[in-house]
């Protein structure tokens, strides 16, 4: 199906761009913007050659000061193109471009509001999702929990792109950075998109591991306690290269 532009004419062209060309809505994308979308479409793209999302499901976003840029609804990300910047505000007011942003933008946002998050990945990521359907929050069965801030949380389903999704999600990633949504997905955030990605990439790699371990026959899987994850966590602070 054609995407639709925010004013009701329809979009046409290679990834659903409007049919006026270089047309754009609000003002003119600054140069720390492009950059940003470069990234983000770069990010979008590897969700997909990552396997952690089929088609168009699943979204990202990048802060920019008090824009938020973010993938367009129903449009292939390898089609997406520097002139297809979609950007919002805070509020959700579309700022930059003429592409309808993702039906996810309250979850973006709401994450935006209450975190200093500069990052959103949001996958259908397999693994992930298959947990969401099983417990209300992933075994600890592997240390990288505390990169998330401790055991990861599984919101209550809500219908996708609503309000009450959003603060499921809130709720789910009170003190952490990533939670899984029931029967739906991921959610991660970040100071940049490549750690958005990374905890994205951590929390369907322990998905997989609990779901592996789980289905040995006449066995359970050992699991860590919280104060294990905690004292991971503390170490976690100094790990890296500094400077």
């Amino acid at each position: 199906m054609a995407e639709r532009r925010r004013d009701g004419r329809e979009a046409g062209g290679a990834g659903g761009r409007a049919r006026d060309a270089g047309e754009v809505r609000g003002r003119r994308v600054r140069d720390e913007e492009a950059r940003a979308w470069a990234e983000l479409v770069g990010t979008a793209r590897r969700t997909v050659s990552d396997g952690l999302v089929v088609g168009t499901s699943g979204n990202v976003s990048v802060r920019v000061g008090e824009t938020v840029l973010v993938t367009p609804s129903g449009v292939p990300y390898d089609r997406l193109t520097p002139d297809d910047v979609t950007g919002v505000d805070l509020a959700g007011r579309q700022v930059l471009g003429s592409l309808v942003p993702t039906s996810e933008l309250p979850l973006h946002l709401a994450v935006y509001r209450t975190t200093g998050a500069r990052a959103v990945v949001h996958t259908h990521a397999v693994h992930a999702t298959a947990v969401s359907t099983l417990v209300d929050e992933l075994p600890l069965i592997h240390y990288m929990a505390a990169a998330l801030g401790g055991p990861v949380r599984v919101a209550r389903y809500a219908t996708y792109g609503t309000d009450e999704l959003a603060g499921n999600m809130l709720r789910a990633l009170d003190g952490r950075t990533g939670c899984l949504l029931q029967n739906h997905g991921t959610v991660t955030h970040g100071t940049t998109l490549d750690q958005a990605y990374d905890r994205t990439a951590q929390l369907e790699w322990m998905c997989r591991v609990w779901l592996t371990a789980s289905s040995v026959p006449g066995l359970s899987p050992n699991l860590l306690s919280p104060e294990q994850v905690a004292e991971v966590g503390e170490r976690l602070r100094g790990y890296g290269q500094r400077g």
